[in-house]
Formats: structure tokens, sequence, C-alpha cells
């Protein structure tokens, strides 16, 4: 199936599942997800990996063991491309009522990887790098997201120069459009596509820099 961009369909299926998140909405318009939500993302992730890697699609059902939100099904379809091989950063791109969001980075770092982390940022070289990396990507319209401490970390000034990227226990950026007629298109694709290689700095000085956790919990995956 060749990608030729998210029907209208896709998006009248999440309007429907956000006012009536139950089984039986669900049951009734199973074929509408399949068809208009979940093969589009599939097309999408098969064009798309040669350049960006392994694509996993998530599954619609939420995780409600632990919260208390017990709403059976997630509100947007999403998948996560990550590269061949052992990199750290990866893309991701999610279709709901709201429309299209693409986002690239780290999500989440382990204690072994944040410590590199910010021995990377605190070095005058990569640091740098680094910083000029996220002044670009916001420059270009994308939010630079992270998990940020309240406090400066324990043994940096608090007047180092990227004191606020130190605050940083994760990092990514992201891009969210609303609806419009592009969407129903290819134009999608190449929206995603551009947005993807715009993160691909941030990608690579993650792997550069953080690279693969080394912890024992991690390693038992």
């Amino acid at each position: 199936m060749r990608f030729s961009g998210f029907p209208d369909e896709a998006l009248v299926f999440y309007e429907g599942l956000d006012a009536d998140n139950s089984k039986s909405y669900w049951t009734q318009h199973r074929a509408s997800y399949d068809d208009h939500v979940r093969a589009p993302l599939q097309a999408l992730a098969d064009e798309l990996a040669p350049e960006f890697g392994t694509p996993k699609l998530f599954r619609p059902y939420r995780d409600v063991r632990f919260s208390t939100d017990k709403t059976p099904y997630k509100t947007h379809q999403g998948a996560v491309f990550h590269p061949d091989g052992a990199g750290l950063g990866s893309v991701y791109v999610q279709v709901s009522a709201d429309g299209l969001r693409v986002a690239g980075g780290c999500w989440r770092l382990q204690p072994d990887q944040v410590e590199r982390y910010r021995r990377a940022v605190g070095d005058d070289v990569q640091g740098a790098r680094l910083a000029d990396v996220v002044r670009r990507l916001r420059d270009a319209g994308y939010e630079v997201e992270e998990d940020q401490l309240i406090r400066t970390p324990r043994g940096w000034p608090g007047d180092h120069p990227r004191v606020e990227l130190l605050r940083h226990k994760s990092l990514h950026g992201s891009q969210q459009w609303t609806p419009a007629d592009w969407l129903h298109t290819r134009a999608s694709l190449e929206r995603v596509r551009d947005a993807w290689r715009a993160f691909s700095p941030l990608n690579r000085w993650l792997d550069e820099n953080v690279g693969a956790t080394s912890t024992p919990a991690d390693r038992r995956r």
C-alpha cells in the first residue's frame, strides 16, 4: 500500500472515540480504525523505514493497571522509529483528532546516561554543539521539551552558561499541526520526513555523547 495521506475518516473516528471511549464504540468502528488509521500509518512507516530505521506501531489499548483513568483506548495512534543498531535517539509520529504530531530525541535517560549527558553538556566543545542544535530547532519553530530538574544538579555551578541544559533528564523536540487539507495527501509524509531530518542533529549528538544504557536492568530486557 502506497501512502496517500490520512483520510478525513481517521479524524472522524478519533472525534467519536473522544466522545465515547467505550468497547461498544470500538467494536462498531474497528473497521474504520483498521482502514483509515492503522493502514495509512503502516504505509507511511514502510516508506520512511529505509531512512529512519525500524518502525514500531503502538497498540491502541491503554495500560490502565496503575491509572485512575480507566478509559480503555488511546485517542491517538503513534509509531516510533528506532535507528538500526545501538542508537539512542528516535523519531515519532502520531495522528489524532487534533491533527499530526512529530517528535525526535530521547524521552527517558537511565542514571548512567544522565551522568554522561551532563559531562558532555559541561564540555566546552560538545556542550556548545548541543546548545547550537537546540537553538536551531527552536528558531525553526520546533518546541524543545524535557524532563527537567528545578534546581541545578549537584556538583555544577548555578551560573554555568548551559545551566538550563544541565537540568535536563531527557531531551526531545516536537511539532504539532492542526488538521488541514494537506493531511489527506502525500504532503503529510513530506512534513514528517522534513521534521525528522531536522531532529537528526539532536539524535546524532545523543548517540555520540550519551549512547545506550549500561545498567543491568536494561541489559535484561
